[in-house]
């Protein structure tokens, strides 16, 4: 207790980190698909990603420059082996990830995805057996089984039935499929750090992060192409700064304190909070329902990624 009360200030950030992600996917939907059903958003998927890596982008090279006389992170990668990383995390972290997550909330609710979102780390450990050589277990395969089992009670029986099944199904599918991208980023960055003279962590995210970007400027010029030229209003401007100042860069710095003050696995224990303010921030923000199946979906798929980082950390040590 008095370990917990020497950090509250750091337990109070990590919460309200997890506050301001869980947020992100209401925002999101508010961005893709607008408030105001009559008349939706006036920015697309892809142009809202783009904008709001822009202001990542904005943020992070702020940073690199005011630290660049007291060894701050490099803005760009020194070398053939790390900008063959920064590309592929730039596809994987940035493009792919905020396409599929951007054009999901399009389609499905903002509680919905927020409660599969969380079952991205059973997909990180099963993809390490093929891309770092990590054992799959039984009990791994009866985790995922339960993550699977969970995502299918949020999807078919969602009280969210406002939004027509097949919408919320594709909306669903490409939430997963953005998991599936971050856990796939996961990995390639740990590969990425074991190598000698890559860069720091910080260094990797903002170069992919920065190429990401430049990623994401086709898709967003093709379309303004078929949409026209968007005139954001103030809510929607203020919705992009929020997703790219707060969600992604301070949040990131956050959390990584947070990790360095009370370790790794106490921080990583405010992520399962992110659905709980997912699902509370589409109520109160877009009228979304709340319904008991969200509550089995989300405890299956908890039960499976526990079970997932329990048996891989026992596989580690053995």
């Amino acid at each position: 207790m008095a370990k917990f009360e020497g950090n509250l200030g750091t337990h109070l950030l990590l919460l309200l980190v997890a506050v301001i992600w869980g947020t992100t996917w209401a925002v999101a939907r508010f961005l893709s698909y607008g408030l105001d059903e009559s008349t939706g958003a006036n920015l697309g998927p892809a142009t809202a990603a783009w904008l709001r890596y822009l202001v990542v982008v904005i943020a992070f090279v702020a940073w690199c420059w005011a630290y660049r006389n007291r060894n701050g992170p490099r803005l760009l990668p020194h070398d053939s082996q790390s900008w063959r990383y920064t590309v592929w995390l730039g596809l994987l972290g940035t493009m792919a990830y905020q396409l599929l997550f951007m054009h999901g909330m399009k389609w499905t609710a903002a509680g919905d995805a927020s409660l599969i979102i969380p079952v991205n780390p059973v997909f990180t450990v099963l993809l390490a057996a093929p891309m770092l050589g990590q054992k799959v277990t039984k009990r791994m395969a009866f985790g995922l089984l339960l993550g699977i089992v969970g995502v299918s009670v949020v999807v078919g029986w969602s009280p969210n039935t406002d939004i027509p099944f097949e919408h919320r199904l594709l909306g669903d599918a490409m939430i997963v499929l953005a998991a599936l991208a971050w856990a796939t980023n996961s990995n390639l960055t740990k590969i990425a750090l074991e190598e000698d003279g890559i860069g720091t962590t910080e260094e990797l995210v903002i170069w992919y992060s920065i190429v990401g970007w430049i990623m994401l400027t086709p898709w967003m010029l093709a379309e303004i192409w078929s949409s026209g030229i968007p005139n954001p209003n103030t809510a929607e401007w203020g919705s992009i700064v929020y997703l790219g100042l707060f969600s992604t860069v301070l949040t990131y710095v956050w959390f990584a304190r947070g990790i360095d003050r009370i370790g790794p696995t106490a921080a990583a224990s405010y992520v399962f909070l992110v659905p709980i303010f997912g699902v509370l921030s589409g109520w109160a923000l877009l009228d979304e329902s709340i319904g008991a199946s969200m509550l089995v979906g989300f405890v299956l798929i908890v039960m499976g990624v526990r079970e997932v980082q329990r048996e891989s950390e026992r596989v580690r040590v053995d």
